[in-house]
């Protein structure tokens, strides 16, 4: 593994880390007068830097990489292991600003930090709604009115990618550390939604709804889930994360209510796989369903193996999981994995209209016709969703899978 693996890893983030410190705000081609950032600059700017939002990885690279530079020069520490994945993409963020001057690092840092401060200030007047997360949940929206619960994933930056073990970050700690700052309440948007859906089970509401804020429903696994091993090691990983998938998919298996999917737009990986557990699955024209599993080196999750063949015939439902063909929400609708596609420009009103009226509905008749559908086959799908987890703990150790995860990883990063 740590061959071909390694070998990938360490053409990925020397390219990666260049390219991304290549911003005019870090050229080396300054004025004398813009490079006589002093101390006192400095140290503002590392008090600013803890006022600040999470800015993403890439950033908190640049700025840990710039503090570095500023504060001890050039690059002196051995480089870390191939997959100690974290301090290495850190000491290549370090090592990629060469002989770069103390005193010129310390001004692009200052420069950096003040452009994080005025985006920040500007973003923070206006605020949408849909920000305003009820307390307890940093990555979902949860409400419930006219008898539904309504869980909207609330990543729209980040195309609403579901976290494993998100940063948790609520205020950046500065540069050296490199580390942020974690609340009691966990932001990982697979157990967020595990425990969305058990409160909604226990609620008043008639019907649950899942969908998306901004453009995309979902896309799928967010990649850190990839690349954060923890110190217990790659094994430990693929091991715990078996198991939050099982228990993840389980959550839907064992939902009570009628539940539906309200896909905005497009939606990737296990975010798609799990439709079939759904009971009426609602998109937007500008909706697609993709399942590149085989381009990563995986295979199905979801219970996609048995209820894909069954919606859509063992042909379709192959090209889907095998091949990774991506349906459009005509295509998908046409082969039973959507119930109905509505025109993206009333989209919402036309959707939301029918959830209000179907919650009007009386919910235990709902819950028990449900009940009559779905119990025969539990168990069985219990079954399929242990052995889909087991199948894709073994590839994620594969080389196979981690080669094509670095591969992918290298390509997006070049975009």
């Amino acid at each position: 593994m740590a061959g071909a693996a390694g070998r990938v890893v360490r053409r990925w983030y020397p390219s990666v880390l260049r390219s991304s410190l290549q911003v005019p705000a870090l050229q080396l081609h300054m004025s004398k007068t813009a490079m006589r950032a002093s101390q006192k600059d400095f140290e503002s700017a590392l008090s600013q830097v803890k006022r600040l939002k999470d800015p993403g990885n890439e950033v908190k690279l640049k700025l840990y990489a710039l503090y570095k530079q500023a504060t001890e020069g050039p690059c002196n520490t051995p480089k870390p292991g191939v997959f100690d994945l974290i301090n290495k993409a850190k000491w290549d963020a370090w090592n990629a600003l060469g002989s770069l001057p103390k005193e010129t690092a310390r001004q692009n840092y200052v420069d950096l930090v003040s452009g994080l401060s005025s985006s920040s200030d500007s973003s923070s007047q206006v605020k949408p709604e849909a920000d305003r997360k009820q307390p307890g949940y940093e990555t979902l929206v949860v409400t419930s009115e006219d008898s539904i619960t309504k869980i909207m994933m609330n990543r729209p930056a980040k195309k609403n990618a579901i976290t494993i073990q998100c940063l948790r970050v609520h205020k950046y700690q500065p540069s050296s550390s490199f580390s942020p700052t974690h609340s009691d309440v966990p932001s990982e948007m697979y157990n967020e939604i595990m425990l969305a859906l058990k409160a909604a089970s226990k609620d008043d509401s008639a019907i649950t709804v899942l969908t998306g804020n901004g453009d995309y429903y979902s896309s799928g696994n967010d990649l850190s889930n990839f690349t954060d091993i923890p110190p217990e090691g790659i094994e430990e990983k693929a091991k715990s994360s078996a198991i939050l998938l099982r228990d993840f998919v389980d959550c839907f298996i064992d939902f009570p209510k009628p539940l539906i999917a309200v896909v905005n737009g497009p939606a990737v990986g296990i975010s798609v796989t799990i439709l079939g557990l759904f009971d009426t699955v609602y998109a937007s024209s500008r909706a697609t369903f993709h399942t590149p599993f085989s381009h990563l080196g995986q295979s199905p999750e979801g219970c996609s193996s048995y209820t894909f063949p069954k919606i859509m015939g063992p042909a379709k439902a192959a090209e889907m999981l095998i091949f990774g063909k991506k349906l459009t929400a005509a295509e998908a609708c046409a082969q039973g994995l959507v119930t109905e596609v509505f025109p993206d420009s009333t989209f919402q009103k036309e959707v939301w209209t029918r959830l209000k009226a179907y919650s009007k509905l009386p919910p235990n008749a709902m819950r028990i016709s449900k009940q009559v559908i779905r119990n025969r086959e539990k168990e069985k799908l219990r079954a399929i969703n242990a052995e889909e987890s087991r199948a894709l703990q073994e590839r994620w150790l594969s080389d196979e899978c981690t080669n094509a995860v670095m591969n992918f990883l290298t390509r997006k990063a070049k975009l």
